[in-house]
């Protein structure tokens, strides 16, 4: 006579998998998942080949119309799987996240903050700059696609305030933010100094006398409007070709006013522009 040996321990017993009930109201739901779950990660960095930094991550899939819930369980297992998240790691999570949750599409998100040690333009000293990053990524059936964003705190003096006054011109801190997605690897630090480089300055975490007089002198000498800050990076990331479409921010903090100047372009390079589109329209007439 067979006998059969029951594995199960003796505390755990089946219970029904609500999630997995049909749903008979039809309606299909574009992102279902966690957010804000904290987990180490290291990034690449180009001076020092990587940093290690905590970041917060948002995990999604889709869930069709004849399905109650999702596994919210799995997202953190998946997130748990490595002690620490590289960026290496990031695309097989999205692919692993999509084929375990059983879904059509997945995104994944982590945000984290990234330093660089930057040196002030004539005293030399040597700070940390921090800067909020994000890597994201979607895969579906036809593919994955993956962003990086950074925002970069600058320096923004009015064109029209230096034109029209006697002394001096407003100026504030403004913040240039890029998401750009990636054909190639580009570094994090890349994007900044774009950013940096097309504002009427950069900032510095420490400064000595020398070095405010020349950051006071160089925004006064560069204006910037805020739509000046957006064409101008624009223009920069128009000619890098490991980006194929990119979103490109500027906010000010206006010093004059209670409320901010802000401008965005978005452009996908693969697509035409509307300028151009009517351009072609035109000469083809």
């Amino acid at each position: 006579m067979s006998s059969v040996i029951n594995t199960r321990p003796a505390n755990l017993v089946a219970v029904e998998d609500v999630q997995g009930r049909a749903d008979h109201r039809r309606i299909p739901i574009n992102q279902v998942g966690i957010k804000d779950i904290r987990h180490p990660v290291k990034v690449k960095d180009r001076a020092a080949g990587e940093q290690h930094t905590i970041a917060s991550f948002n995990m999604y899939v889709n869930l069709p119309h004849d399905f109650k819930g999702t596994h919210m369980s799995r997202f953190v297992e998946i997130l748990h799987r490595e002690r620490e998240i590289s960026v290496d790691s990031f695309r097989s999570m999205l692919i692993e996240m999509r084929e375990r949750l059983d879904a059509d599409a997945g995104h994944i998100e982590m945000s984290f903050p990234f330093f660089v040690m930057k040196r002030a333009p004539v005293s030399g000293v040597e700070s940390l700059m921090d800067y909020q990053a994000t890597l994201s990524g979607e895969v579906c059936k036809d593919g994955t696609k993956m962003w990086i964003k950074v925002a970069v705190p600058v320096t923004s003096l009015c064109p029209c305030s230096k034109k029209i006054s006697d002394r001096g011109a407003h100026n504030q801190r403004s913040h240039v933010t890029i998401k750009a997605q990636i054909r190639d690897h580009i570094w994090i630090e890349e994007l900044i100094d774009i950013a940096e480089s097309e504002a009427s300055c950069e900032l510095y975490g420490i400064l000595k006398r020398p070095d405010e007089k020349y950051v006071t002198e160089r925004a006064y000498d560069n204006p910037k409007f805020v739509e000046d800050m957006v064409r101008d990076v624009a223009v920069r990331l128009n000619n890098e070709p490991r980006i194929c479409a990119y979103v490109v921010e500027s906010e000010n903090f206006e010093s004059i006013h209670n409320h901010s100047a802000y401008a965005l372009i978005e452009h996908d390079k693969d697509k035409p522009s509307p300028t151009r589109r009517i351009e072609e329209e035109h000469h083809g007439r």
